[in-house]
């Protein structure tokens, strides 16, 4: 008898460790990575290669929701365990950031990814309006109407020869989104392919017009695309997000 009180105390202990387990497993928080990809890092630095490379809209689970350095914790569908980036991923049970970023990993790995006309540039109409978030990125979606059946194409012919277009992004895009594209773009990521309708009506554009046109060919609305350029915050209007400008678009399956 004078062991069962030992007994008593020592099971509880072990309970209350079980239920704390329990609570950490049902509260895990899913993420979707939205980045084109994203290393695995054994630590929360570009100190040492990638273990792992992930790829857009593969899923993963936050082992700690604590960001580290810009990291974050995480684990694979496969039981690989190490650190993202946290831009490079969007946590599904939280909402949208309305002011997001992209991922600014090293060098090594851009290489091998998309590339950007940076010529564009000279044909930006006023550039210092938009705000860079990441210089070159892919975008994937479907494109829609912007303009309520006005115009044949579905994108709207501004003044300054750009096209204002809406791309549906996919789900790992959605936290590409702010404020502004949810309450005046439909929901949609606007797309600007610079010099598209030369020349501008708008008298003070047409020397970002003077020597180009744009050759880029305009999908119909409802194609599945892949759109690259840079994304940018357009600090006018209802501030929204753009791809802006436009390098190519890709109709993809």
């Amino acid at each position: 008898m004078r062991y069962l009180p030992k007994i008593v105390i020592v099971v509880p202990a072990i309970v209350f460790v079980s239920a704390v387990g329990l609570a950490r497993v049902a509260n895990a928080q899913e993420a979707v990575v939205r980045s084109q990809k994203a290393n695995l890092r054994q630590d929360p630095s570009t100190n040492e290669p990638p273990e792992a490379v992930l790829h857009a809209g593969d899923k993963v689970t936050l082992i700690d929701p604590t960001p580290e350095r810009g990291y974050l914790q995480v684990r694979t569908t496969d039981g690989k365990e190490g650190w993202v980036y946290s831009k490079s991923i969007h946590v599904i049970v939280s909402p949208s950031s309305t002011n997001p970023a992209g991922d600014p990993e090293s060098a090594a790995e851009a290489a091998g990814g998309p590339t950007c006309d940076d010529t564009l540039w000279n044909h930006v109409y006023h550039s210092h309006r938009l705000i860079v978030k990441q210089a070159c990125m892919v975008v994937t979606g479907t494109i829609v109407d912007a303009t309520s059946g006005k115009e044949p194409d579905g994108v709207r012919h501004e003044a300054d020869a750009d096209t204002h277009g809406w791309l549906r992004v996919d789900p790992q895009f959605q936290d590409l989104l702010n404020q502004g594209n949810m309450t005046n773009e439909g929901g949609n990521l606007v797309f600007e392919i610079v010099c598209k309708y030369v020349p501008p009506t708008q008298v003070d554009a047409k020397p970002a017009c003077a020597s180009y046109k744009s050759a880029i060919k305009i999908p119909p609305v409802g194609s599945h695309v892949r759109i690259v350029g840079s994304y940018v915050r357009d600090t006018n209007h209802a501030q929204w997000m753009e791809i802006h400008p436009v390098t190519s678009i890709m109709v993809i399956p």
